[in-house]
């Protein structure tokens, strides 16, 4: 499936990186376990979708994060720990809204297996679980996902480009009433003094009403629509959720991540995301360098932090922004159509005529709408 780039579509002015993934952070990994078939005549669309924060231990040398909960209508686990005391210390999960829990033991388990001194000469450990509600498509009520899942994704991780679309986390995830799911993206960031830094975004994305779609600036979303007329369904009020990963290799520390990740913010609403009542957004953002000892060797730890007295951030926020946006695009170019539970199908969003829509002449010249079935 074309990616945005690939048909012209481009947002911001930043670079990417080589992959426009959020894996071009070095360090950082990203795998998938696809759940994708029948159980017992019932439709089966989940999976899970992990993200390896960083090179080594997390939980040893743990990277200073910092979250934006922009609407808390939402599941997730391990956040409390987060605003507190600004680190993560594993691994990242995905998965859907019943699936936390699983998802977590996952996560323990492998910590358990990876650091043997966890409940025994030090403390326990916050496994960090996200999530978004594919029961649309997906049979919720099944508790498919297993915590062996999370691990066969950790065995799976991989740098380069990451899979999108209709994949681990993904699988049965709609936005903007398209079949959407994961996306990434990435900026480079020139500090001026020839140093770069990368910033790169994952999405999960399941949010949206059709008819706020927007592309480059163009309300693409009035003249497309996704389902047969007069059916009715949750997504196609918006309800659903979006989830903001954020990793860069600057030496950020938790606040000024946090400023970061706040910032994803534009790139939904330039989707045209409105984060309404029933859906909820999370940005998480961390840096792979700023690391964070679980037992300092001394009282005082010295540190370092980007500057903020000149337009070095504001170059992190456009980057965050434009990173999201395009995450979220790309999540919906690259998924394929899904028929789910009850019949429900969510189409694959018409590529080639987003970007037709899109195009400097179409805005100029409004297409009428049209119905796709």
């Amino acid at each position: 499936m074309p990616r945005p780039r690939d048909l012209g579509i481009a947002p911001g002015a930043l670079t990417p990186g080589p992959w426009n993934s959020l894996t071009d952070v070095p360090g950082v990994r990203v795998g998938h376990l696809t759940l994708d078939h029948d159980d017992a005549e019932l439709p089966v669309r989940t999976g899970v979708t992990v993200v390896v924060p960083a090179t080594g231990s997390a939980f040893r040398e743990k990277p200073a994060a910092g979250l934006e909960v922009v609407n808390g209508f939402g599941k997730a686990a391990g956040l409390s720990q987060i605003v507190e005391l600004g680190v993560l210390e594993t691994p990242l999960a995905l998965t859907n809204t019943l699936g936390v829990g699983a998802a977590f033991e996952g996560l323990v388990r492998h910590s358990l297996d990876e650091h043997p001194e966890i409940g025994v000469s030090t403390g326990t450990v916050n496994p960090v679980v996200f999530e978004c509600n594919d029961g649309w498509l997906n049979d919720i009520r099944g508790l498919h996902v297993r915590p062996q899942h999370v691990l066969d994704a950790l065995q799976a991780a991989s740098d380069g480009p990451v899979p999108e679309g209709a994949v681990g986390a993904g699988t049965g995830m709609v936005a903007f009433g398209w079949k959407a799911g994961i996306g990434s993206s990435s900026r480079v960031v020139e500090a001026g003094d020839g140093t770069c830094f990368t910033l790169g975004v994952l999405v999960l994305a399941n949010f949206g009403l059709a008819e706020d779609l927007t592309v480059l600036g163009t309300p693409v979303g009035r003249s497309l629509t996704p389902q047969q007329a007069g059916e009715q369904a949750e997504f196609a009020r918006g309800a659903g959720s979006c989830v903001v990963l954020l990793a860069t290799d600057a030496p950020a520390d938790a606040r000024q991540l946090r400023r970061i990740a706040k910032r994803a913010t534009v790139g939904l609403a330039r989707t045209g995301g409105i984060v309404q009542h029933g859906s909820g957004e999370y940005a998480l953002a961390w840096s792979t360098t700023h690391r964070v000892p679980h037992r300092p060797s001394d009282a005082v730890r010295a540190s370092s932090a980007l500057a903020e007295d000149g337009p070095l951030m504001d170059l992190f926020f456009r980057a965050a922004a434009e990173a999201t946006e395009e995450a979220v695009l790309g999540a919906l170019f690259a998924a394929h159509p899904v028929t789910g539970v009850r019949g429900h199908h969510a189409l694959a969003l018409p590529a080639d005529r987003v970007a037709h829509l899109a195009s400097p002449v179409r805005r100029r010249t409004p297409e009428p709408p049209t119905h796709t079935s």
